[in-house]
């Protein structure tokens, strides 16, 4: 037995990202005296800027857009309660085929090796007992998700640490209302066209794929508040729109895929620490 408390750790992308895939685990967990590590890999800088600028756009300043994300990004763990944020401050690559995919010192063009080995001193230090990321295609393709996997993963296999290991991910169902929901609170999207919308449809899983539900429900006010900090991003970060209650209603329910696990627990469960506790 150990006085150490259990923790679990969250590695994602950018600032926000935490917020919107696992806010409801990061609350619930917190609450329930588990410690929550972050780890943020990019500084946002390719985020919009004041004004809503865009990236690329005349008066866009990547590194002040940094500074403003990483102040949200405090906030956003002030709302969620989280124990510990670790920052590791590489340059947003910016979505797929963006300059910034090819700019020297952007996440997407750091070594696999280089990242993970930094991951992996964190994850040496708070010795996790679960560890939260993205698939292999960091759920719909940005560079940056799918580095984060990348390295997430090698940081793994560099340490002796046996964490039960989880990706976030989507049910189709859930995606099909997400799609509906947007089309009520945004009149004016597109049908997107046959490519676009095949793409659409395999991004997350089918139902009966999915091994883990974590019914968050009671914490979707802190997931929206904190999705709320963002407020930089808040053009776009559309589940504001929809207001608190539509909000829970659609996003009390976080589930994932467990890709590693030494408890032996049963599949489906309801809990990252089932069988640790």
């Amino acid at each position: 037995m150990t006085d150490r408390p259990l923790t679990l750790m969250a590695v994602h992308a950018h600032p926000d990202d935490e917020a919107t895939g696992t806010g409801g685990v990061l609350a619930r967990y917190a609450a329930e005296g588990i410690r929550t590590v972050l780890v943020t890999c990019t500084d946002g800088g390719c985020g919009d800027g004041p004004g809503g600028v865009k990236p690329g756009d005349p008066g866009h300043d990547p590194a002040a857009v940094a500074a403003i994300r990483l102040q949200e990004l405090r906030a956003s763990c002030d709302v969620l309660k989280v124990s510990d944020l670790e920052m590791l401050d590489y340059a947003d690559s910016g979505m797929i085929g963006w300059p910034g995919n090819d700019a020297p010192g952007s996440f997407w063009q750091t070594p696999v090796e280089k990242g993970a080995a930094r991951l992996a001193e964190l994850m040496r230090y708070y010795r996790p007992d679960v560890v939260v990321t993205y698939d292999e295609n960091g759920f719909y393709g940005h560079p940056d998700h799918i580095q984060t996997h990348r390295i997430t993963m090698a940081a793994l296999e560099m340490t002796t640490l046996t964490p039960k290991v989880y990706w976030t991910t989507m049910p189709r169902s859930t995606m099909q209302r997400f799609g509906e929901t947007m089309r009520e609170f945004q009149e004016d999207v597109p049908e997107p066209d046959p490519a676009e919308a095949a793409a659409m449809a395999e991004i997350g899983l089918p139902d009966d794929e999915i091994t883990t539900w974590v019914d968050t429900t009671a914490f979707s006010g802190q997931k929206f508040d904190a999705l709320a900090a963002h407020a930089s991003q808040g053009e776009n970060i559309f589940f504001l729109r929809m207001g608190r209650e539509r909000f829970g209603e659609l996003m009390g329910m976080e589930t994932f895929v467990r890709v590693k696990d030494a408890t032996g627990a049963a599949v489906p469960e309801n809990d990252l620490f089932a069988g640790l506790r």
